[in-house]
């Protein structure tokens, strides 16, 4: 129901802009969100966004580097990363159905499978 896509390789300072796309339901009036899973690692938060886009909260490492954005007539939610540095690199899932700040990937109910951002140095 959530599919990611834009990963890739990019260069240290590169830009990448990832898109998810939702199906099977709407999650026009859910909370959405990006986090990123490092080999061995737990899953991080990345971004989220309410439903109307109105508020929005990062994590600390990609705060002012990052934005989130969604286009609910279209089901779709992204994330615009620049500055990429190499600790960026790893797998990035799409989120949804979590409450107005939720940072925590317990509290999402809808996962995509992720796509796979790789920064070189």
């Amino acid at each position: 129901q959530l599919e990611e896509s834009g990963g890739g390789l990019v260069q240290a300072g590169g830009s990448l802009r990832l898109s998810c796309a939702a199906s099977g339901r709407s999650f026009g009036r859910s909370t959405m969100g990006w986090f990123r899973q490092a080999p061995g690692k737990e899953h991080e938060f990345v971004a989220a966004l309410n439903w109307n886009g109105l508020s929005r909260w990062f994590g600390d490492s990609v705060q002012g580097r990052f934005t989130i954005s969604r286009d609910n007539a279209k089901n779709m939610l992204y994330l615009q990363m620049m500055d990429l540095k190499p600790e960026d690199t790893g797998v990035y899932l799409c989120a949804a159905d979590a409450k107005l700040g939720s940072r925590r990937a317990s509290e999402y109910g809808y996962w995509g499978q992720g796509t796979q951002v790789t920064v070189s140095s």
